[in-house]
């Protein structure tokens, strides 16, 4: 159920709005309640901790053309008076919008999505511990297992005029990472698994503890990949990291509006092979960022990016919306209460095609299959892009060969990436534990993924 003290402030929330409705021609109230539990059980340090916790208020005015916003640890109690003081929307301070706010329509509504295992910090400890004292019982080379359960409990509350909504969402990843060694030779290897429900999340756990630790000993004998063009099978994850690099940032239309994306000029243009279908929002499928309705009260969504290799549209928060004269797509998203609203990614992947991952495979006359996400970064402007993976397996003649290389960078040119893409899987898997930030900052919880790809690309 929703926090008890977030609830306990809707009235208040009201009575402001009201009050300031007096002053502005636009009065909203965002109130946001975090709750983060970790647990971490490792070869030599355990803990238990409350992390990235939250409380706190936002409060935004509209007038005349000028926006701004107040934020505040309480609401109780909190004059109109205060708040017209402290905010300033003159120009030096705030900026002009030469369009109107966008019509508001009338909509109360509570969600709840919550954890239904409820399941005790005893159990999940000796969950974790198994499966990490497992790991050593099974090799001697294993040197460190690090387990972690994260459960994020996320309360919030919108008020303006016409509006009043609620909503509470649960979320747990639980991460594996494995480290070997071997001589003068030590790899490491690691998995998350991310759901709504602590139990099913400890279940995935540990049904690929085995194939973490299998892989961990491969990496041991795996070499640098030679540079060149390859064939390349992207898993899910490495399809995932694609899509939240090369259109992700990169329609995020508050730098449409800065100009800062080259995709703004390439809307209803071709951008990838006519198998490509994108997506993004936070109705779009469970996952780490799924939630219901966004930092601007604007109900989650569910955009679909790419269409038969088309770039349909970009993504947005209010305010970008506004300027741009476009409907808000339910992505303006803060990391907390404390911070201005961008516009974020939450979920972002490729969508399935028709292909058999087993004939993906036996097309290939020379590459690699590229597996697990490590991290990336894209040049909006320029459309460059970079991905690492965390291995890759040869393929030759339609066979794995059983080597492996490892890491793998995928570099190059975003459209020429996506227009070479000849084949898409009818398996799609979407995975979320990381957080994503607007340049160096600004992070919030993603996920991403999508059917395996076959392409081309350059390898180093």
């Amino acid at each position: 159920m929703l926090d008890k003290y977030l609830k306990s402030r809707i009235p208040d929330a009201k009575k402001l709005v009201k009050d300031l409705r007096r002053q502005y021609d636009y009065v909203s109230v965002l109130g946001t309640v975090v709750n983060t539990k970790k647990i971490n059980i490792s070869t030599h340090i355990n803990s238990m901790d409350e992390v990235d916790n939250e409380c706190g208020f936002v409060i935004k005015v509209y007038k005349d053309g000028r926006y701004s916003e107040y934020s505040c640890n309480d609401i109780r109690g909190l004059k109109a008076a205060e708040v017209t003081k402290a905010i300033r929307l003159d120009k030096p301070f705030t900026k002009e919008f030469n369009v109107r706010m966008l019509e508001e329509q009338e909509h109360t509504e509570d969600f709840i999505r919550e954890d239904k295992a409820k399941l005790s910090d005893k159990k999940i400890i000796e969950e974790l511990t198994k499966v990490k004292d497992d790991m050593h019982k099974n090799d001697e080379r294993v040197i460190n297992v690090h387990t972690v359960y994260v459960k994020r409990q996320t309360s919030k509350i919108f008020v303006s005029e016409k509006k009043c909504l609620s909503q509470k969402y649960d979320w747990i990843n639980v991460v594996l990472a494995v480290v070997v060694r071997d001589k003068d030779k030590i790899k490491t290897n690691y998995k998350s698994q991310g759901e709504a429900d602590s139990l099913e999340a400890l279940n995935k756990f540990k049904a690929e503890s085995k194939e973490v630790l299998d892989i961990a000993i491969k990496m041991l004998d795996a070499k640098p990949i030679k540079p060149g063009k390859y064939t390349i099978i992207t898993d899910p994850s490495i399809s995932g990291l694609i899509a939240h690099e090369a259109f992700g940032h990169g329609v995020e239309m508050d730098m449409f509006v800065k100009n800062r994306a080259k995709a703004i000029n390439y809307v209803g243009k071709r951008v990838a092979s006519d198998l490509v279908n994108m997506y993004d929002g936070a109705v779009s499928c469970l996952s780490a960022a799924s939630y219901f309705f966004d930092d601007d009260g604007i109900e989650a969504g569910n955009t679909q990016i790419i269409k038969n290799g088309i770039l349909q549209t970009g993504i947005s928060d209010y305010l970008s919306a506004m300027e741009l004269g476009t409907v808000p797509t339910g992505n303006g998203r803060r990391q907390d209460y404390q911070r201005k609203v961008y516009t974020r990614m939450t979920n972002t992947w490729f969508g399935a095609g028709k292909d058999k991952y087993e004939d993906m495979i036996r097309s290939v006359k020379h590459g690699y299959l590229l597996c697990q996400t490590n991290n990336g970064m894209e040049d909006p402007k320029n459309w460059q892009i970079q991905c690492t993976a965390t291995y890759g397996l040869e393929i030759k003649n339609g066979e794995f060969t059983g080597k492996m290389v490892s890491p793998v960078v995928i570099s190059g040119y975003v459209i020429d990436l996506l227009n070479s893409i000849s084949m898409v899987s009818d398996i799609v898997k979407i995975e979320g534990s990381g957080m994503c930030g607007k340049g160096h900052k600004e992070w919030v919880y993603v996920s991403d993924g999508g059917p395996y790809l076959k392409a081309e690309a350059k390898l180093g």
